[in-house]
């Protein structure tokens, strides 16, 4: 396999450690070394010089949706279009995301399993794309968030089937929505809709074939019924209290953010965006910065993701939400954590997220120390290479 040397620049590992003046050697697609350059002055293969920027693992958006493309009223955008087109649309901003240093996402939710195809396609190689994991339908009750194109359940029995459906149609997770939410109308995101007994029914299964689980829940009620059901992993959390926080830490339950949904329809508001969806972000995006920043400060795991493809939330503008989350507290390299290391720990990426010896080499290379400015690597203008499982990502 042909051998390639990064050197010149930093090293950001992934989990907090910045290295100065290291080289990175790369065979085939694993990292074969990380060690200081001069270790390689006298190596004669294939360099890429990283001299004035740094190296740093690719990054993961724990919380996607390929079948939209961040327009104005995301599902009127897919009514009546044909299913070939809406797959090609998930192929599209599946590769978008890689060219801006997305290597991983985790699709939280499609349309009728089409994004599945396309999973499987940059999964395997036959496409050139990010690793993808994909919930397929999620799972609400009647009348819940999401239930115009989830599967609706209700009741104990009907949850667990619904599960059964996703595990046999090929699900890498299971998103089950444990309260109302902004893109729903004639919800509410501070009400609960999955019982406690549901929850608990639908995560269960979930764990008993060994499927790790996302809950979109806003109130805290809902919050607490994942959080003590055992879901991996507590999508938006807006509504938190000092209760959930506390069973969160106890349980080592990891927080996905999303601030990009909320921020971006606030931000757009005058371009289309449903008017009962513009009312109910500007509600709650004061106790969604709160939310975050207590669970930040009391030491949770936080994991990056952006809800992309929410309205004007765009795929391949992900990497943006490293920066959202500094603006609300989180220090610059706890929020290159989060989009590396942490956010792959979620995805149970174990060899994916740091630069290490023995992992895949799916890196990013950035302008100048990111540790120092998180815009570095937030914004894609300061990006200058994407590596995927070691090969190098055109951007045009």
């Amino acid at each position: 396999m042909t051998e390639i040397l990064y050197s010149g620049g930093n090293v950001f590992d992934g989990n907090g450690t910045l290295l100065e003046n290291h080289a990175v050697l790369v065979n085939g697609d694993t990292i074969k070394d990380v060690a200081p350059a001069d270790k390689y002055t006298d190596f004669s293969g294939e360099r890429i010089d990283t001299s004035g920027g740094t190296l740093m693992p690719g990054l993961a958006d724990c919380h996607v949706h390929l079948v939209y493309r961040g327009e104005a009223n995301p599902h009127a955008g897919l009514e009546g279009v044909n299913p070939g087109e809406i797959t090609l649309r998930v192929l599209e901003n599946a590769q978008k995301t890689m060219k801006s240093g997305i290597t991983a996402v985790r699709d939280c939710g499609g349309r009728n399993y089409l994004e599945f195809p396309v999973r499987d396609a940059c999964n395997s190689g036959r496409f050139f794309g990010p690793n993808i994991m994909a919930s397929g339908r999620m799972i609400c009750m009647t009348g819940g968030h999401g239930n115009r194109s989830g599967r609706v359940a209700d009741g104990c029995d009907e949850v667990v089937k619904a599960v059964r459906e996703q595990i046999h149609a090929g699900s890498d997770l299971i998103k089950i929505m444990a309260t109302g939410g902004v893109m729903t109308p004639g919800v509410n995101p501070e009400d609960a809709h999955y019982s406690a007994e549901e929850m608990k029914a639908g995560v269960h299964e979930a764990k008993r074939f060994h499927k790790t689980s996302a809950s979109h829940a806003q109130g805290a009620e809902g919050i607490m019924n994942a959080v003590n059901a055992g879901i991996t992993s507590i999508e938006h959390g807006i509504f938190m209290d000092q209760e959930c926080l506390d069973a969160m830490l106890e349980r080592g339950t990891y927080l996905v953010p999303t601030l990009a949904a909320v921020k971006n329809i606030i931000s757009n508001a005058d371009k289309g965006i449903p008017a009962y969806a513009v009312e109910k972000a500007r509600r709650v995006y004061d106790r969604h910065v709160e939310s975050f920043e207590m669970f930040y400060k009391a030491g949770g795991k936080i994991a990056m993701g952006t809800d992309a493809g929410t309205p004007f939330n765009l795929h391949g503008e992900n990497a943006l939400e490293m920066a959202y989350m500094v603006e609300c507290g989180m220090s610059n390299v706890d929020a290159l954590k989060s989009g590396t290391s942490i956010a792959h720990s979620l995805m149970q990426f174990e060899d994916r997220g740091q630069i290490k010896t023995g992992f895949k080499a799916d890196m990013l290379i950035v302008e100048g120390n990111p540790v120092e400015d998180i815009r570095l690597a937030a914004d894609k203008k300061n990006h200058r290479l994407v590596v995927k499982n070691g090969r190098k990502v055109e951007f045009n």
